[in-house]
């Protein structure tokens, strides 16, 4: 609980003049499905299943999360401006759930970063973007250059950690979601491979 509490810093990074204006996460920007086996931990509940994301328009991605034997869950659009609930299993509709699986993703399936300062590490370079009182540090590895991690912040405090592991620019093949204050969790684990 303390780690709400203490201000988010790079550690080991100096800054660097870079010709980047613009950083994208291009994971999910292709009109493939993306299937992963999804595991949430959200406090002291756990649900697994399915997770579905397809792209249907250039800003909205439809999300289905279905249970391990094909029932559905949840299924919503979303946009960074527009949120579409279809369905929700009248267990998991509350608010609080709800709202958070909005931010969540509507976080995960931002694409564009217009860049305010560069930095790099010994493995990294690290991209700073900045939005009203929002932050993301976005991680590319020097080695691929494939995005690795997404550190949100919000009044410079850390609120969620996106890691990616990936082959591909457009596919994360494991993806974990970790709340920095909050007991919640979501991993993803690629079930289907795009092209």
């Amino acid at each position: 609980m303390f780690t709400a509490c203490k201000t988010y810093t790079l550690n080991d990074a100096k800054p660097v003049t870079s010709v980047k204006k613009t950083v994208e996460n291009l994971y999910f920007s292709s009109t493939e499905d993306y299937v992963y086996k999804c595991q949430m931990d959200i406090y002291k509940n756990h649900v697994s299943g399915i997770l579905i994301i397809k792209k249907i328009s250039e800003n909205t991605h439809r999300v289905v999360l279905t249970s391990d034997f094909g029932n559905k869950l949840i299924d919503f659009e979303i946009s960074e401006e527009d949120f579409k609930l279809n369905y929700v299993l009248p267990d998991m509709d509350k608010k609080i759930v709800i709202n958070f699986l909005k931010n969540d993703f509507r976080e995960l399936l931002k694409r564009n970063y217009p860049v305010s300062q560069s930095f790099e590490n010994k493995t990294d370079y690290i991209y700073l973007s900045k939005a009203d009182k929002k932050a993301y540090y976005l991680f590319f590895g020097k080695e691929n250059r494939m995005l690795k991690q997404i550190v949100y912040t919000k009044n410079n405090r850390e609120k969620i950690d996106f890691t990616f592991d990936a082959k591909k620019h457009i596919f994360a093949d494991s993806l974990n979601l970790r709340h920095k204050d909050f007991k919640i969790n979501i991993k993803l684990f690629q079930i289907t491979e795009n092209q």
